[in-house]
């Protein structure tokens, strides 16, 4: 432990002191943030799967940090990705769940949901830093996507991108929906993952300033449905799958982990290996198998956690997390600190040397000092307001050691799926109530709730949880309702 925070801490005070705008600084690194999609908790062979194999990924956490308490942002997707891109609750910014495409205009207003032009991200501010900006991959931040009606990737600070709006599609076997800096391209003859890092590769090596740091942002759509994934890995799982379907899923992740194993050797050949950061994680935990109709691969594990995604209990949010940066972080270390998604930003841009708006409102927290004192609290508890859940439990707080869960309005509380001015006030206005509380460092799948315990604690945690409630709604950005057409009186 003390060894990464002398790293670290030598590295970020190296940034600081050698940052110069008109320069670039050797010392301070590049990012890349390689973002599954539904890949569960326990997914990953270094996360304890029984099946899958994940060699890369197994080097990337032997050489770095296996995180074990790594939180998304939130429970299902496009939140989950805003709440990373600006370190902000994705309520704050009005996405409250995950973004359909708009077609026509709706009651709830789910067709206006985007993240606004004003949201400051990490892209934005690194690239104001002087950092050369690339995001490949699955946006869904937008529901109207390669549309001029609302904001892109590159109005968020990427100099390139290679995106769509939501899944890979038909799947991710030759998809045909990317679009390239505003151009579609057509049907690509690679697998979605396979084909992001290509265009990673390509940008880092076709780049004019070869020395000017980088930021990649590398969401790939695996293991999202419709899975499809190369037959020769598909092979590889037919004697140990239930199914073809289950094959094809295990293969899915192996094919993830290729991925990232040939991101990290095309990082070694263009020499920009030793000095970039890696962050693996995942937006949410693993799908429901046969959810919805084509969810018929979705075999993701949530290991020991409760739930799944959709859930606020822990497998809804806890996912994988590793970091690497050779030669700044003492290889070999599995760490139980609290982070979140959310931390990125503030602590990319602290390693960056880049300034950060005195009056954003974050909700995460540079992780340095997390990381340099393993008794370390974090400044606030994580938060979580999800108002479609599956489960009962729409409210949920990591504080410490300790999980707490509550009901809105004892369960009575509507599931939404957007906050508009016609349900902002209810919203505002709900009691949390039945509130549960589990110690997730001795009871990982929250199976005994100890809120009897100490009812003092209780009672202040309570009270933290109202706070947080009230001051998160009172901020969240709320969609105005088209006004409703006028009837004829004569019809």
């Amino acid at each position: 432990m003390k060894s990464i925070a002398i790293a670290l801490s030598v590295s970020f005070f190296l940034a600081s002191a050698l940052f110069n705008h008109s320069t670039w600084a050797a010392e301070r690194p590049n990012f890349v943030i390689v973002l599954c999609d539904d890949l569960g908790y326990g997914d990953l062979e270094c996360f304890g799967h029984p099946h899958i194999k994940t060699p890369n990924l197994n080097q990337l956490a032997a050489t770095g940090i296996r995180l074990t308490n790594c939180y998304s942002a939130a429970p299902v997707c496009s939140p989950s990705r805003v709440g990373l891109l600006t370190g902000r609750s994705p309520n704050r910014a009005g996405v409250y769940d995950w973004i359909p495409e708009a077609r026509n205009p709706r009651p709830d207003a789910r067709d206006q949901v985007h993240m606004r032009d004003h949201e400051i991200t990490i892209a934005q501010l690194l690239n104001d830093a002087g950092y050369a900006t690339c995001m490949a991959g699955k946006w869904h931040c937008n529901s109207r996507f390669n549309d001029p009606a609302q904001p892109q990737p590159d109005d968020f600070g990427f100099d390139h991108y290679l995106a769509t709006q939501n899944n890979a599609a038909p799947s991710h076997q030759f998809p045909k929906n990317f679009v390239r800096n505003g151009k579609p391209i057509g049907k690509v003859d690679e697998f979605s993952c396979q084909f992001v890092v290509t265009e990673a590769l390509q940008w880092l090596d076709r780049r004019s300033e070869k020395d000017q740091p980088f930021f990649l942002y590398l969401p790939f759509h695996e293991p999202h449905e419709p899975v499809a994934s190369p037959e020769a890995l598909v092979a590889q799982y037919r004697n140990v799958a239930v199914d073809e379907d289950e094959a094809q899923y295990f293969a899915n992740v192996a094919n993830v982990d290729a991925a990232v194993g040939r991101l990290v050797k095309g990082l070694e050949e263009l020499g920009k290996r030793d000095d970039t950061l890696i962050v693996f994680t995942s937006d949410n935990g693993p799908e429901t198998l046969d959810r919805y109709r084509s969810a018929n691969r979705s075999y993701g594990s949530p290991g020991p956690l409760r739930g799944m995604k959709l859930h606020t209990t822990e497998a809804g949010f806890r996912v994988p997390g590793i970091v690497n940066w050779p030669g700044e972080i003492e290889p070999g270390q599995t760490l139980d600190t609290v982070v979140s998604s959310l931390d990125l930003l503030p602590t990319f841009c602290r390693l960056a040397g880049a300034s950060i708006p005195s009056d954003l409102k974050l909700d995460g927290t540079d992780v340095l000092p997390l990381l340099a004192d393993p008794a370390a609290q974090r400044p606030k508890p994580l938060f979580w307001i999800y108002y479609n859940a599956i489960n009962e439990q729409r409210v949920a707080m990591r504080d410490g050691k300790l999980k707490v869960l509550a009901k809105l309005n004892h369960g009575q509380f509507p599931k939404l799926q957007n906050i508009s001015d016609q349900n902002a006030d209810q919203a505002r206005q709900a009691n949390l109530t039945d509130i549960q509380i589990f110690d997730v460092t001795q009871d990982i799948n929250e199976s005994t709730d100890v809120s009897a315990q100490d009812p003092e604690r209780t009672k202040a945690l309570e009270r933290k949880l109202n706070a947080y409630y009230k001051e998160l709604t009172a901020h969240s950005h709320v969609w105005p309702t088209p006004p409703k057409k006028a009837t004829d009186a004569s019809r």
